[in-house]
């Protein structure tokens, strides 16, 4: 014989994947997806409706059966404003930027009111969090969009928790609510280190005689090309030149000599290093050089990338550093 809390358990499993599955796209939350139970207050109001009823009866006092069921009726009424409160509007994700290990994702979310009923007191966050944070009133065929946070921990692709929409208006005797699984995600990047050790700069011959290192004899003058160091802008030139005139930034040349080379290897990186912590050495060298301008380039694996610098070129490589050893989708 069947265990009877087995099939409640089978139930609630079931409720709990049909709740828990992403929604594609936009969705509507039509009166099945709205739940609804008395809160504190309302029950406490139906205690005193019942009150009301039983000395109503034994005193036959008529008065008092109009006033319990006028209270009666606004109590109905109060159960159907709130769950229209809620059943009609339309949820569709927005964006969701990319953040780093250990701050938190802003996933971005629209809630649509395509009725002529206006929504009020919406609350609206994350099923985690034991108190909504916002609460949002959407216009009759308005819209509004809203930004929820939440804490990440991991590197790689992040899904964001199921979003609880509840209400309690207009009167407060009972709750609404529904559930809403967003069908969006945020890449998060490896945290970077924060005592990394230098750029892994290297120097090479340079075949123009442009040197960067060293002691080399100074050879003149040149027009400026991105990645020169500044230590080696001829200040006293570009102070003639005005630059509002067309002049131009120059850069001191010299003979012979070395130019830097930055190439961010991870295979060079020290075998003892945990990967996490390689990783987010890479993310840190990858962060400084862009903000000091050196184009490098980047190995990881079998990704390489050429020399460069750009917005572009840091979003691929610390793309290439949140999804190492991960799947290239989320779960």
């Amino acid at each position: 014989m069947a265990r009877p809390d087995g099939w409640l358990n089978r139930k609630r499993v079931q409720w709990r994947t049909k709740t828990t599955a992403h929604d594609k796209g936009s969705v509507l939350l039509n009166q099945r997806r709205v739940y609804i139970l008395p809160t504190r207050a309302g029950l406490a109001f139906c205690a005193l409706l019942l009150v009301l009823l039983v000395g109503s009866i034994n005193y036959n006092l008529g008065l008092g059966f109009g006033l319990t069921f006028v209270a009666g009726a606004c109590a109905i009424v109060d159960m159907v404003q709130t769950t229209r409160n809620l059943a009609g509007l339309v949820l569709s994700p927005g964006r969701a930027p990319d953040v780093h290990a250990g701050e938190d994702a802003p996933f971005e979310l629209r809630v649509e009111n395509p009725t002529r009923l206006a929504r009020y007191a919406v609350w609206i966050d994350f099923e985690h969090v034991p108190e909504p944070r916002q609460a949002i009133d959407v216009p009759a065929g308005g819209s509004t969009t809203l930004v929820l946070r939440t804490a990440t921990r991991a590197r790689g692709w992040m899904r964001p928790p199921r979003v609880r929409l509840a209400t309690h208006f207009p009167l407060g005797l009972f709750r609404a609510w529904s559930w809403w699984q967003p069908d969006s995600r945020a890449l998060v990047y490896p945290f970077p280190e924060q005592d990394a050790p230098p750029l892994p700069m290297l120097g090479r011959p340079s075949p123009d005689g442009a040197g960067s290192t060293g002691s080399d004899d100074f050879a003149g003058v040149r027009s400026y090309q991105p990645g020169d160091p500044l230590r080696h802008l001829a200040w006293r030139q570009i102070a003639r030149l005005d630059p509002e005139l067309g002049g131009q930034l120059v850069t001191k040349h010299f003979e012979g000599g070395t130019v830097d080379e930055l190439v961010l290897d991870f295979n060079t990186l020290p075998a003892r290093l945990d990967v996490e912590l390689r990783l987010a050495r890479m993310a840190r060298w990858v962060l400084e050089a862009e903000q000091r301008a050196l184009p490098y380039g980047f190995i990881l694996g079998r990704i390489r990338y050429p020399v460069t610098l750009g917005t572009a070129h840091q979003a691929a490589c610390l793309r290439a550093l949140a999804l190492y050893g991960l799947p290239e989708e989320p779960a």
